[in-house]
């Protein structure tokens, strides 16, 4: 478990860098931007690795339905990330949907694992989300909601959604943890 958490604390660390030291962050030029990447990467290598190799400890038994609202909640977090990039109509009700959908993610996998590590991993992440809005916010409080889209943009940003879905679970069966059972 403490790979797993050095990888959770080190995601938290290099995402909020920026935000909690910007001065000295922004003094670090384009250097910074690689070392916080490279910091990244090592912390999801981290957490892949921890929660691989955490010993199975149970904490609750999810519910067979809750696979089901999984995969719902799953379309909206993949639909929120494409609509932050598309600037759809949903960036104009929410001001962080990359964060939201991010936060959507986390708890619906913490809905259909019940073991220590999913909640470490998963609970650690939400936790991080909401910080990054509360940070962001406190550091940047106006927000301009953007102006209205096309309607060519929500259809991509649909259709992008549904065909990552699709990649995801196909990853995910592949993996050997079938989203769908």
């Amino acid at each position: 478990m403490t790979v797993l958490i050095l990888g959770v604390a080190l995601w938290w660390g290099a995402h909020l860098f920026k935000r909690l030291a910007p001065a000295r962050r922004a003094g670090m030029g384009d250097k910074g931007k690689g070392l916080v990447t490279l910091l990244l990467v090592a912390s999801v290598v981290l957490m892949v690795w921890g929660y691989r190799s955490a010993e199975f400890v149970p904490v609750w038994e999810p519910p067979g339905f809750l696979v089901h609202v999984n995969n719902l909640l799953m379309l909206l977090a993949f639909y929120l990330y494409a609509a932050s990039g598309m600037k759809t109509g949903i960036t104009r009700v929410i001001r962080h949907p990359q964060l939201t959908g991010f936060k959507t993610w986390a708890v619906a996998h913490l809905l259909v694992n019940g073991d220590l590590a999913s909640i470490i991993l998963f609970g650690g992440l939400l936790a991080w989300a909401v910080v990054a809005v509360i940070v962001i916010n406190r550091s940047e409080p106006a927000w301009v909601r953007p102006a209205p889209a096309p309607a060519k943009k929500e259809v991509m940003a649909v259709v992008g959604t549904i065909v990552v879905v699709v990649i995801v679970m196909l990853i995910h069966n592949w993996l050997g943890v079938p989203p769908w059972a």
